[in-house]
């Protein structure tokens, strides 16, 4: 997972402005109470640190991957 993923499902789940505070706040009890931010900073993995994040948050099993974004037609095969 790249970090541009990580910090889209942050804000898809969290809306963008509370996803940054968590980060910043947040202490995950399952990266030894580290905040996103500090996990991050220490070099976990941005997958491990986004279902830390999740199993904290209660987000369900059907939004791990973040929200379902519709395929863009092409245009020109119309």
């Amino acid at each position: 997972m790249r970090m541009s993923e990580f910090w889209r499902l942050m804000d898809d789940e969290f809306g963008a402005s509370y996803s940054r505070m968590l980060a910043r706040t947040h202490m995950i009890h399952a990266l030894g109470d580290l905040t996103v931010d500090e996990a991050l900073e220490a070099r976990h993995k941005p997958r491990e640190v986004w279902l830390a994040m999740c199993a904290d948050m209660g987000v369900p099993p059907e939004r791990l991957l973040g929200k379902d974004v519709p395929v863009r037609e092409n245009p020109k095969e119309l």
